[in-house]
């Protein structure tokens, strides 16, 4: 008998392994039964209303059987359906941002990171305050404006009143006309006490990926350090939300376990979340194992071919339609040009994922955290995106507005959260356009901005919008936002 309960606090109950091995085979059973899954995708379909459209959204098990289905129209079915609900619920926005990696001290073993304590050839590093500051300036001179900081599991290296020193040393830092305007954060499971204290610092999402949720698997991975503890990292979202953090970020890393397991149990984990908190996680992350120091990724033989990817991520976005969905620059531009319309809204560009990377003229291969297969500059990357048609967004006006949490999930279900996003990514465009952007970028850029600022339908928020951007290029006045 399954022990499965959303509303339990108990990984084992909200991740139930009993419940995601009946679901696999449910799923299986039912991979062919063309009135079942006609009915999922129907539920699935995006709702026109007077403000735009809603979404059910699907379960896990609902989801499980789309993933499993390989009736080729039906597969492109899902495809155009997962197109429909970014369209109506992001646009052609696409958020913009850039890891930091503040140190790669570790007491954590894990097996599928270059990371873990018992590599003894990697170079290990800690930025000094200083040394912050002059990543966050190299930073700032690309036009980035929203960064997510990673480091180890070190109590004695990383304590969380470094994160906060970093945290505050990011936040204030003004260097020409950039500045970082939301700071995300991706370290360790911590206490209820350490997430007030980062809510308190003023950051945006906190980013925990499970790595897996086959506990077996994930005790063997993680052999030896606090990471070992399956509860523990599996229930610090909760605890971060009890601790005042709204917007939380799930991902699992494909590749370490069956991915039909992870698919299942990464929804279950976002179905626990809006049970209990009322608010299901702000994004979701599919990274992808990769080649990296210590690290040969063909040692896990659970790897998934793009096609599959690209499956995986339309039906997350069927089965989420108002989560935000994130892709790194461990994938390589062909496999984000295709995912980008299938329900992406955020990308990292012209990332280093070394500590101190960001300062050196030349990529520390030896001492990265994953190998990045898409490294081109973020001009690039931006003038790329525009050309497929995409709104590169530097936009961090929700958190600074205070449309968090349910609030944002409100203002996005009833389709009003297009009135603030579509002219704030105008507004931040432009200025990375007046900035940063080669000559090249900025006539693209120049010209994507009019023809967009055309569809902002109400007319009074377009005029505003205008004017803003106007402002924008004519003066050094910047940071507008509705």
């Amino acid at each position: 008998m399954s022990n499965y309960n959303p509303k339990s606090l108990k990984a084992e109950e909200f991740i139930s392994h009993e419940e995601i091995l009946a679901t696999l085979e449910y799923a299986k059973q039912n991979k062919d039964n063309v009135e079942l899954i006609d009915s999922i995708l129907e539920k699935a379909r995006p709702q026109k209303t007077a403000t735009g459209a809603v979404c059910k959204g699907l379960t896990h098990r609902e989801a499980a059987v789309l993933l499993e289905c390989e009736i080729p129209e039906k597969v492109e079915e899902m495809y155009r359906i997962a197109k429909e609900i970014k369209l109506a619920f992001y646009g052609n926005r696409i958020v913009m941002f850039a890891p930091l990696y503040l140190s790669n001290y570790c007491i954590n073993g894990c097996l599928y990171c270059p990371y873990h304590l018992k590599n003894k050839h990697i170079a290990r590093k800690k930025l000094t305050q200083e040394e912050v500051r002059q990543e966050v300036i190299a930073l700032q001179d690309m036009g980035h404006k929203r960064l997510a900081i990673e480091a180890g599991e070190d109590p004695i290296h990383n304590p969380i009143e470094y994160i906060l020193e970093c945290i505050d040393t990011i936040y204030s830092i003004q260097h020409k006309n950039g500045a970082i305007r939301r700071v995300n954060v991706n370290i360790a499971a911590t206490t209820v006490e350490n997430y007030r204290k980062l809510k308190e610092a003023g950051i945006g999402t906190y980013i925990l990926f499970q790595e897996t949720y086959h506990k077996e698997s994930y005790e063997t991975l993680h052999p030896t350090g606090p990471k070992h503890d399956y509860a523990y990292h599996t229930e610090a979202m909760d605890r971060a939300m009890e601790g005042g953090i709204d917007d939380v970020g799930l991902g699992v890393l494909f590749g370490l376990e069956m991915y039909k397991y992870e698919f299942a149990g990464l929804l279950m984990h976002a179905e626990h979340l809006e049970a209990v908190h009322g608010v299901g996680p702000h994004t979701i992350s599919v990274p992808r194992v990769k080649h990296a120091d210590d690290i040969d990724p063909d040692v896990f033989d659970n790897s998934i071919p793009d096609e599959m990817f690209e499956k995986i991520i339309a039906c997350i976005r069927l089965a989420v339609p108002y989560t935000g969905m994130i892709i790194s620059t461990r994938e390589s531009q062909e496999v984000r040009e295709k995912v980008l319309e299938l329900g992406i809204s955020q990308i990292s560009g012209a990332s280093r994922t070394s500590v101190g990377g960001y300062t050196e003229e030349e990529r520390p291969h030896d001492s990265e955290q994953f190998d990045v297969s898409d490294q081109r500059s973020l001009d690039e990357v931006v003038r790329w995106l525009m050309e497929q048609g995409h709104i590169p967004s530097f936009c961090t006006a929700c958190y600074r507005e205070g449309r968090t949490g349910d609030r944002f999930m409100t203002l996005c279900k009833n389709g009003q959260i297009l009135n603030c996003c579509h002219p704030n990514a105008l507004m931040t465009l432009t200025e990375y356009l007046v900035d940063y952007a080669s000559e090249e970028t900025k006539k693209i850029g120049f010209e994507l901005v009019e023809k967009e600022l055309a569809k902002i339908p109400k007319e009074k928020i377009r005029n505003i919008a205008a004017q803003n951007i106007e402002d924008i290029k004519n003066s050094n006045r910047r940071d507008f936002r509705f």
